[in-house]
């Protein structure tokens, strides 16, 4: 039976998708009129110019690793990355690619997900803002009503000085009673605000036995996919101790941003060695969190570690969020977190529960 003579030219054309195929040497070998459009370069441009010449600055390190990697006969999924625009724009594109060794080419599709980065942008700048002016308004609000009643309580402890005995007018007695009724009355309500304040408080960061196995576990299958695609090799060990006081969700938060941490900053062409295990150190539990990756310069980065917005590694879907919220996990609830890291060794956390 005959083949049907399809036109695998036009299926090529018409894919709303960036289709590529480039060589080892860095440079297009062919690219389907979608790459043309999401750039603004033309044809002859595109072939023209190494690859990495459209890449976005800050990206070039990230995508150069990873080439590395995909001419060491390594597919790529998912990877995401930015371009710029012959205009200067920034262009987000997810890649899927698949290496052919045998005639050093790549062949590549690639999403355009600007849109989609745009709108997570978008809404972590409204959930930043909401959170920090929820934080700014709590805080407000407790320290007023704290602050607040102190010259309340002077106040009153004047009108006890006061000998009213010796103030024979009905009206001024009358006044200075309404007085002291009211400042006690203001003084019944800041009171009452404060302890409503710290009851939810304390609701809000409950603490609970724990079991480090359960939590992790639970953490480990919402992120089985990265794990198995980067093939990430985790040794984990809880059997010095497996339960310490502390917020479940808090804890949820804590093994996934170290975990995906270590995945993300592994050295390119190995795979990610994770260890967890848990010990006591003077009468504290303690959960230590330790891999083998890109490492840091600890010297260079001095206290900025645990601050929002820091990035060390250039890698594009770094926020800087995560040590931050894990730092804020740990020492809201009166524990301490020690970061050990050497460039190219690995980098190890301990965290020591209250």
């Amino acid at each position: 039976m005959e083949s049907p003579n399809f036109d695998y030219e036009l299926f090529f054309e018409l894919s709303p998708d960036l289709l590529c195929i480039a060589s080892y040497d860095g440079y297009f070998k062919k690219v389907n009129s979608s790459v043309s459009k999401a750039l603004g370069y033309s044809m002859e441009e595109l072939y023209s110019r190494p690859i990495n010449d459209f890449v976005h600055p800050e990206d070039k390190f990230t995508t150069a690793r990873v080439r590395e990697q995909l001419h060491q006969s390594k597919p790529l999924l998912n990877f995401e990355n930015r371009y710029l625009t012959k205009t200067g724009e920034t262009v987000w594109l997810s890649w899927t690619s698949m290496p052919v060794d045998s005639q050093k080419v790549v062949f590549a599709i690639a999403k355009n997900i600007t849109h989609k980065k745009e709108i997570e942008a978008q809404r972590n700048s409204l959930l930043s803002q909401l959170s920090q002016l929820n934080q700014e308004l709590k805080q407000l609000t407790f320290s007023t009503s704290h602050d607040l009643r102190a010259p309340v309580n002077n106040l009153l402890l004047v009108f006890d000085l006061l000998d009213v005995n010796k103030i024979e007018d009905q009206e001024t007695l009358e006044l200075i009673q309404l007085l002291r009724n009211s400042g006690k009355r203001l003084s019944d309500t800041l009171n009452k605000y404060v302890d409503i304040l710290k009851e939810r408080h304390e609701k809000e960061v409950l603490k609970e036995r724990v079991n480090f196995d359960q939590i992790l576990n639970s953490v480990l299958d919402s992120i089985k996919t990265l794990i198995e695609s980067s093939k990430a090799k985790l040794t984990i060990d809880f059997s010095v101790i497996n339960l310490v006081e502390f917020n479940s969700a808090y804890m949820e938060s804590i093994f996934l941003n170290l975990i995906t941490n270590s995945i993300k900053y592994a050295r390119p062409g190995i795979p990610p060695e994770i260890f967890i295990y848990s010990g006591v150190h003077q009468g504290q539990v303690q959960l230590i969190i330790e891999d083998k990756g890109l490492g840091m310069d600890l010297k260079k980065i001095g206290n900025k570690i645990f601050k929002i917005n820091q990035s060390f590694h250039g890698h594009p879907n770094s926020k800087g969020v995560g040590l931050y919220l894990v730092y804020h996990h740990v020492t809201s609830l009166g524990g301490k977190i020690e970061v050990e890291s050497e460039v190219n060794q690995g980098t190890r956390f301990t965290i020591t529960f209250p």
